[in-house]
């Protein structure tokens, strides 16, 4: 980060500055020429959702820019999100080197505020900036509503000094939740990962080397017990992210034997290691498939929020949790990648059913809900983020073409698949909604197991060692009674073809 300089004032003196439009409360680094067009861009088009309030720049000289005040330098920007309660940082500064990029979003992540920041092709086509470069700028237009500030000052109470461990932490949820854990402050961040690339991949991006010569980089599969069990008693965590999992929907109804072995096993053996050595929290990221379940995807997620919870019931100890998501839009495999790549190869968008609805919610949002999870968690809840309305995925697919100025959509039918719902729901028909102290989250309590719920654990797993997928999907049933086990080429329910992202 830069030297301090001598402004004529300090953060905490400007006062609270109210925003001049609607939308979130922007930040804009950088007062040049990137900053000058974005300010201008943002003012003529509301839609885009953000609200400017001020810059951050280290030339002492520039104090108003655009009827905007100058508010410090880059190394204020702390104190001034903090004092402005800033819900977004824009980066405009094109050519800011990677570490002090990487500093600026870990600073931001500590109190809640996202970073967006321009592609660094603008700077190498040297043509003006305008508004659309801005990556996700137009997020809320695809998803039907507001993107929401989700982390609460108080998380960074429950990071801050902690040992954390992060399990499928090269994955996209887990890769961005070791990002902003580690702007918390964390005593220590563990990642865990099967995939050595992965692991080479999230060190890069953290810290700009990838000589993978740290302890906290640890390669693991959660299927091996002991293994799991090493890790855990080694570390010896405070909060454990459970992320790793298999999770696209189509692969898992040809493959459930191998769901079953990740999601539901291997959860359990996390969570089990978990309660034995004594880790304080233990946050499980689910999915909304997981309610009233028509896929093995959703049943294996339905019987992960089980055992882990089931793990810990009766025991004091480790507080244990559950997230759900909706589909992530920002992720890898999710539905804005597949659009650009057919986009890319000048194909037609496909779309499984006409009518076919989806809840959405940026990568931002879900991980500051499993980061929220970990500070409201009292044991036992699952936690469901209001997402507002389900989106049409034909909405979202038009408005994501007229945002790139197509104006004809070619959009391709391709039939349903077996295992794919035609609306999801957040909540299963049994669970009731609670409200939580965060106004924006809900949660819900598990009904009671089954008595003989390890008993019908141990016959699944057996199933699963001996790859017998009918019996798999028969204990399946049993052990969930609102699982109806999809059949035949087709289904009656659909999705959108492209991969799930939870």
């Amino acid at each position: 980060m830069s030297t301090t300089l001598n402004y004529a004032w300090t953060p905490a003196e400007i006062g609270f500055i109210p925003s001049l439009q609607k939308g979130l409360r922007t930040l804009i680094v950088g007062a040049g020429t990137a900053g000058r067009g974005l300010a201008r861009d943002l003012e003529r088009v509301p839609d885009f959702g953000l609200a400017p309030i001020g810059f951050l720049d280290d030339d002492t000289t520039k104090r108003v820019v655009r009827r905007l005040p100058v508010l410090g330098a880059l190394s204020d920007l702390l104190a001034v999100i903090t004092v402005q309660r800033v819900d977004v940082v824009l980066l405009a500064i094109p050519g800011l080197p990677a570490a002090q990029v990487r500093l600026l979003a870990t600073t931001a992540a500590r109190v809640g505020a996202s970073v967006r920041h321009l592609p660094s092709f603008v700077s190498l086509l040297q043509r003006d900036v305008v508004g659309t470069d801005l990556r996700s700028l137009e997020i809320g237009a695809l998803i039907g509503r507001p993107e929401m500030h989700v982390v609460s000052p108080d998380v960074q109470g429950t990071i801050r000094g902690a040992r954390v461990l992060v399990t499928g932490a090269g994955g996209s949820i887990g890769s961005e939740l070791c990002r902003q854990v580690s702007g918390f402050g964390p005593a220590r961040l563990v990642m865990l990962d099967h995939d050595e690339s992965n692991l080479h991949r999230l060190q890069l991006e953290l810290t700009g080397a990838g000589l993978l010569d740290t302890d906290d980089l640890v390669v693991a599969d959660i299927r091996d017990a002991h293994r799991v069990a090493q890790v855990i008693a080694d570390v010896q965590p405070d909060i454990i992210f459970h992320a790793a999992a298999l999770k696209h929907l189509p692969m898992l109804e040809r493959h459930p034997c191998e769901g079953v072995k990740s999601n539901v096993l291997g959860t359990l053996n996390v969570v089990q290691a978990a309660v034995t050595h004594g880790v304080g929290r233990f946050i499980l990221i689910s999915t909304d498939k997981a309610a009233d379940p028509a896929s093995v995807l959703g049943a294996t997620k339905q019987l992960a929020e089980r055992v882990t919870k089931h793990a810990a019931t009766g025991r004091d100890g480790t507080v244990v949790a559950a997230v759900r998501f909706g589909n992530v839009l920002g992720s890898r495999g999710s539905l804005l990648s597949v659009l650009a790549e057919q986009l890319r190869n000048d194909e037609p968008f496909t779309v499984t059913h006409p009518d076919v609805t989806r809840f959405f919610m940026t990568i931002e949002e879900a991980v500051g809900l499993v980061l929220e999870a970990a500070h409201l968690a009292r044991g036992g809840e699952t936690f469901v983020l209001d997402m507002g309305k389900p989106v049409r995925i034909v909405d979202l697919v038009e408005s994501y073409a007229r945002q790139l100025g197509i104006d004809e959509v070619d959009i391709r039918y391709t039939g349903l698949r077996p295992g794919e719902k035609l609306h999801e729901a957040l909540f299963a028909d049994d669970e009731a909604r609670e409200s939580t102290s965060h106004p924006r989250i809900s949660s819900t309590s598990s009904a009671p197991l089954d008595p003989d719920f390890d008993v019908h654990l141990d016959e699944l797993f057996d199933a699963a060692s001996r790859n017998a997928v009918t019996d798999v999907k028969a204990a399946l049933g049993v052990m969930l009674d609102n699982y109806v086990v999809a059949t035949g080429p087709t289904a009656h329910i659909a999705l959108a073809p492209y991969p799930d992202d939870f």
